[in-house]
């Protein structure tokens, strides 16, 4: 149900292509990704996924990047000189490990940090902790996309908790 509803808001958006990362928060919205006629490639690192969405931003696109925060470090030169520098529209649906409950523990440092690192980048973020949070993720994104910007939206582990 959440993951539909996710999958549902990235249309209402208009998002026409995702690049994603394994992740198992996330694996139900990619499995409902895949059965629409919304692009989706997959990659090994997130810098990576920046590139290939800033492509497809240049043809006219709407790209998400659906991966984990963990990875947020590993694109935070793509983000700030590439996709930010030149206004390349760019939406990043996180699931937001490290939170409370967290069994990693190398998750921790990276989920406490990702906000700040956003903040850093002057990126414009929502979290979603309960399905009634998915109500403006879709306007959020769209007014992203209509700013030519990066946003980013952190799905945290209570919202698939909550929707139980």
């Amino acid at each position: 149900m959440i993951d539909t509803r996710i999958v549902h808001c990235m249309q209402a958006a208009a998002v026409d292509m995702v690049v994603s990362l394994p992740c198992n928060m996330l694996s139900g919205i990619l499995d409902h990704i895949d059965m629409l006629p919304i692009k989706r490639i997959s990659v090994c690192r997130e810098e990576e996924g920046v590139g290939i969405a800033a492509g497809a931003a240049l043809a006219g696109k709407w790209p998400v990047l659906l991966m984990q925060n963990s990875g947020l470090g590993n694109c935070v030169n793509a983000l700030a000189s590439l996709t930010c520098l030149y206004r390349l529209p760019l939406f990043l649906l996180m699931s937001h490990r490290g939170g409370a409950g967290e069994q990693i523990a190398a998750q921790i440092p990276m989920g406490q940090a990702a906000p700040r690192v956003l903040e850093a980048l002057a990126i414009p973020y929502t979290a979603v902790a309960t399905p009634d949070d998915l109500d403006a993720l879709a306007s959020f994104m769209r007014q992203i996309y209509a700013d030519r910007a990066v946003g980013a939206a952190f799905l945290s582990r209570e919202l698939w908790h909550a929707a139980q």
